[in-house]
Protein backbone atom coordinates (compact mmCIF):
# COMPACT_ATOMS: atom_id res chain seq x y z
CA UNK A 1 0.00 0.00 0.00
CA UNK A 2 1.35 3.44 -0.94
CA UNK A 3 0.22 6.81 -0.17
CA UNK A 4 -0.06 9.65 -2.78
CA UNK A 5 -0.53 13.55 -1.68
CA UNK A 6 -2.60 15.39 -4.40
CA UNK A 7 -4.64 18.66 -4.89
CA UNK A 8 -8.59 18.41 -3.44
CA UNK A 9 -11.28 18.31 -5.98
CA UNK A 10 -14.69 18.89 -5.78
CA UNK A 11 -15.57 15.49 -5.25
CA UNK A 12 -13.30 14.53 -2.54
CA UNK A 13 -15.47 17.17 -0.04
CA UNK A 14 -17.65 14.50 0.93
CA UNK A 15 -14.88 12.60 2.55
CA UNK A 16 -13.10 15.67 3.70
CA UNK A 17 -16.26 16.45 5.62
CA UNK A 18 -16.43 13.34 7.74
CA UNK A 19 -12.56 13.69 8.47
CA UNK A 20 -13.84 17.32 9.85
CA UNK A 21 -16.35 15.58 12.18
CA UNK A 22 -13.95 13.05 13.53
CA UNK A 23 -11.40 15.97 13.92
CA UNK A 24 -14.10 17.67 15.97
CA UNK A 25 -14.85 14.83 17.92
CA UNK A 26 -10.63 14.00 18.83
CA UNK A 27 -10.92 18.24 20.23
CA UNK A 28 -14.58 17.29 22.08
CA UNK A 29 -16.28 19.65 20.26
CA UNK A 30 -18.34 18.22 17.88
CA UNK A 31 -21.46 20.46 17.99
CA UNK A 32 -19.35 23.01 16.80
CA UNK A 33 -19.27 21.95 13.22
CA UNK A 34 -21.73 23.90 11.91
CA UNK A 35 -20.57 24.63 8.31
CA UNK A 36 -23.04 22.29 6.10
CA UNK A 37 -22.17 20.84 2.55
CA UNK A 38 -22.96 23.33 -0.03
CA UNK A 39 -21.07 25.95 1.78
CA UNK A 40 -17.75 23.82 2.55
CA UNK A 41 -18.24 22.51 -1.61
CA UNK A 42 -18.72 26.34 -2.64
CA UNK A 43 -16.31 27.67 -0.70
CA UNK A 44 -13.70 25.20 -1.79
CA UNK A 45 -14.80 25.00 -5.71
CA UNK A 46 -16.68 27.83 -6.22
CA UNK A 47 -16.41 30.92 -8.93
CA UNK A 48 -14.57 32.49 -5.57
CA UNK A 49 -12.42 29.45 -3.88
CA UNK A 50 -11.48 30.84 -0.94
CA UNK A 51 -10.15 27.38 0.49
CA UNK A 52 -7.74 24.82 -1.10
CA UNK A 53 -6.65 21.64 0.41
CA UNK A 54 -4.12 18.52 -0.22
CA UNK A 55 -5.32 15.18 0.38
CA UNK A 56 -3.52 11.87 1.60
CA UNK A 57 -4.80 8.60 -0.55
CA UNK A 58 -4.55 5.01 -0.06
CA UNK A 59 -3.16 3.48 -3.03
CA UNK A 60 -4.50 -0.18 -2.71
CA UNK A 61 -2.35 -2.65 -4.32
CA UNK A 62 -3.84 -5.35 -6.42
CA UNK A 63 -7.30 -3.84 -6.40
CA UNK A 64 -7.22 -0.72 -7.41
CA UNK A 65 -8.69 0.85 -4.62
CA UNK A 66 -8.17 3.93 -2.54
CA UNK A 67 -9.82 5.99 0.41
CA UNK A 68 -8.24 9.83 1.72
CA UNK A 69 -7.27 8.68 5.10
CA UNK A 70 -6.07 12.97 5.86
CA UNK A 71 -5.95 16.45 4.37
CA UNK A 72 -4.94 19.67 5.01
CA UNK A 73 -6.81 22.92 4.26
CA UNK A 74 -5.41 26.06 4.04
CA UNK A 75 -6.41 29.79 2.82
CA UNK A 76 -4.48 32.75 1.92
CA UNK A 77 -4.06 35.02 4.88
CA UNK A 78 -2.48 38.79 4.49
CA UNK A 79 -0.46 40.52 7.07
CA UNK A 80 0.34 44.29 6.67
CA UNK A 81 3.87 43.24 8.21
CA UNK A 82 4.37 40.18 6.37
CA UNK A 83 2.72 40.20 2.89
CA UNK A 84 1.08 37.14 1.94
CA UNK A 85 1.16 33.84 4.28
CA UNK A 86 -0.21 30.41 4.15
CA UNK A 87 -2.72 29.84 6.66
CA UNK A 88 -3.31 25.95 7.94
CA UNK A 89 -6.93 26.02 8.94
CA UNK A 90 -6.60 22.01 9.63
CA UNK A 91 -4.07 19.08 8.65
CA UNK A 92 -6.34 15.78 9.92
CA UNK A 93 -5.11 12.23 9.97
CA UNK A 94 -8.04 9.90 10.76
CA UNK A 95 -7.45 8.06 13.91
CA UNK A 96 -5.93 4.26 12.31
CA UNK A 97 -3.42 5.87 10.25
CA UNK A 98 -1.92 8.43 12.12
CA UNK A 99 1.70 7.45 13.33
CA UNK A 100 2.60 6.67 9.84
CA UNK A 101 4.30 9.79 8.42
CA UNK A 102 1.57 10.85 6.81
CA UNK A 103 1.31 14.30 8.57
CA UNK A 104 4.65 14.76 7.76
CA UNK A 105 3.65 14.51 4.24
CA UNK A 106 1.40 16.57 4.10
CA UNK A 107 2.91 19.32 5.89
CA UNK A 108 6.24 18.43 3.84
CA UNK A 109 3.46 19.26 1.03
CA UNK A 110 2.13 22.25 2.15
CA UNK A 111 5.68 24.21 2.64
CA UNK A 112 6.41 23.53 -0.68
CA UNK A 113 3.21 24.66 -1.88
CA UNK A 114 4.06 28.30 0.14
CA UNK A 115 7.63 28.18 -1.40
CA UNK A 116 6.28 28.09 -4.80
CA UNK A 117 3.45 30.76 -4.55
CA UNK A 118 6.09 33.05 -2.27
CA UNK A 119 4.42 33.03 0.74
CA UNK A 120 6.32 34.76 3.29
CA UNK A 121 5.51 31.73 5.74
CA UNK A 122 3.23 29.66 7.33
CA UNK A 123 0.64 30.17 10.42
CA UNK A 124 -1.58 27.71 12.29
CA UNK A 125 -2.94 27.17 15.38
CA UNK A 126 -2.63 24.20 17.83
CA UNK A 127 -4.31 23.22 20.99
CA UNK A 128 -2.09 23.42 24.42
CA UNK A 129 -3.25 19.85 25.11
CA UNK A 130 -2.37 18.26 21.96
CA UNK A 131 1.03 17.47 22.98
CA UNK A 132 1.72 15.20 19.91
CA UNK A 133 1.18 18.08 17.59
CA UNK A 134 3.14 20.08 19.40
CA UNK A 135 5.90 17.85 19.48
CA UNK A 136 5.62 17.15 16.02
CA UNK A 137 5.80 21.10 14.61
CA UNK A 138 8.96 21.36 17.20
CA UNK A 139 10.55 18.82 14.87
CA UNK A 140 10.08 21.78 12.04
CA UNK A 141 11.41 24.61 14.47
CA UNK A 142 7.67 25.88 14.41
CA UNK A 143 8.01 29.77 16.37
CA UNK A 144 5.25 29.11 19.32
CA UNK A 145 3.52 32.69 19.97
CA UNK A 146 2.16 32.73 23.46
CA UNK A 147 1.64 36.82 23.37
CA UNK A 148 -1.59 36.57 21.22
CA UNK A 149 -5.06 36.04 22.32
CA UNK A 150 -7.44 34.54 19.50
CA UNK A 151 -10.65 36.37 19.26
CA UNK A 152 -13.67 35.87 17.29
CA UNK A 153 -17.47 37.35 17.18
CA UNK A 154 -19.98 34.89 15.50
CA UNK A 155 -23.30 35.34 14.06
Amino acid sequence: MSIIIRPAVKEDCTRLMELVHELAEFEKAPQEVTVDAEHFVESGFGDNPVWWAFVAETSLEGNGGSEIVAFALYYIRYSTWKGQRMYLEDIIVTSEWRGRGIGQMLFDRLLEEARVKKFTGVMWQVLDWNESAIQFYKKYNAHFDAGWINCNVNF
